[in-house]
């Protein structure tokens, strides 16, 4: 078989690492498309578990389908009629919000001058402004409704996916080089995404769920905005659930005073604390198999690429690309680099 020359060999890296910066730029450029695309794949995912269960159950596939799709439009249509509703009373009243935010600042600030400490509210601005706080909530919760007019097109999307989702294993083993080998790839990486996503979702929505309710039972006004919020945010990992926590905190602020600010604070550390720290890592068994690091890095890394969406997706697109590498020889360092501790002494022992 005719070699390749040697100089082509010495300048792969280079060539790979072109056709990489290459492949982040057009993804980065089509974003507008690429997101709805990968909302559906996860989402075609996650539904593609009660699909199986209904037909073992001995439910047809064309009605486990429609029957998993009514579900969804369900759920979406109730979501959808949430933010808008809340999103129109929020953005209505933000003036007087940023206001309540500029006099809640000042009075802090005469506290201040009387404990002997000079600041003024330019500086705290410069540093740290509030009413952007409040504008930032109302723009997340204007991007979620942009996200809403896309539904269509993802629900479509993930109908096709739902009824080619047996076929597809077929096809990407028929493409693969090692066809020959028996392979469970496809169906690994859709079991873990599977199960991360079922896990985070559950996890998300009791945390969601539960601070709505610190936050009704303390009077403070949009507790179920709060816990919508939370719940999305808690995807976004390591700072998602701070993020979440900082609008709701100011909010009871301006609204109610420092004392049930200091409480709402409390109800989120302890809330995010028991399910982020203690619950879900039990739940999670086997774990994400990303390093703390790579966990972190890769919510940059999406975020910047793919925006909001890209922060959301931004652990199962790892996870995929990790038994991606896992699988060929070449590549099989980066996996170990992207995973944990674990994984390299796994590695270590394999090959002494």
């Amino acid at each position: 078989m005719h070699q390749p020359p040697k100089v082509f060999a010495e300048l792969r890296p280079i060539y790979v690492l072109a056709a990489i910066v290459i492949f982040v730029a057009g993804l980065k450029s089509a974003t507008t498309i690429v997101t709805p695309l990968l909302l559906a794949i996860f989402i075609a995912v996650i539904s593609g578990q009660p699909v199986i269960w209904l037909q073992k159950k001995g439910v047809p596939k064309i009605a486990s389908i429609l029957s998993v799709v009514i579900g969804l439009i369900v759920l979406l249509s109730g979501l959808g009629g949430l933010v808008g509703s809340s999103l129109a009373n929020f953005s209505e009243n933000l003036p007087q919000y940023e206001e309540s935010v500029v006099d809640f600042m000042k009075g802090t600030l005469a506290l201040f001058e009387r404990l002997g400490m000079s600041l003024s509210l330019d500086q705290i601005q410069h540093s740290f402004d509030p009413g952007a706080v409040m504008k930032f909530t109302a723009g997340a919760l204007n991007g979620l409704a942009g996200f809403m007019s896309n539904a269509l097109i993802i629900l479509l999307v993930v109908v096709f996916m739902l009824f080619e989702m047996d076929d597809i294993p077929a096809k990407l083993r028929a493409i693969s080089t090692h066809r020959n080998e028996p392979s469970n790839r496809p169906y690994e990486i859709s079991r873990k995404i599977r199960n991360y996503l079922a896990i985070k979702t559950l996890t998300s929505f009791s945390t969601g769920l539960l601070i709505a309710i610190w936050l009704w039972i303390m009077g403070v006004q949009y507790a179920i905005l709060w816990g919508l919020i939370a719940f999305l945010m808690n995807y976004i990992p390591n700072i998602g659930s701070l993020i979440a926590a900082v609008p709701a905190v100011l909010f009871a602020a301006v609204e109610m005073g420092s004392g049930a600010a200091l409480w709402t604070g409390v109800g989120y550390l302890i809330i995010n604390f028991v399910i982020g720290s203690v619950v879900e890592p039990k739940v999670m068994g086997e774990g994400m198999g990303l390093s703390t690091l790579v966990v972190f890095l890769s919510l940059i890394f999406w975020g910047w690429v793919l925006g909001s969406v890209g922060m959301f997706l931004s652990v199962p697109l790892t996870m995929v690309l990790k038994i991606i590498f896992e699988s060929r020889d070449d590549t099989r360092n980066l996996a170990i680099l992207l995973g944990t501790k674990k994984d390299a002494s796994k590695y270590l022992d394999e090959n002494p």
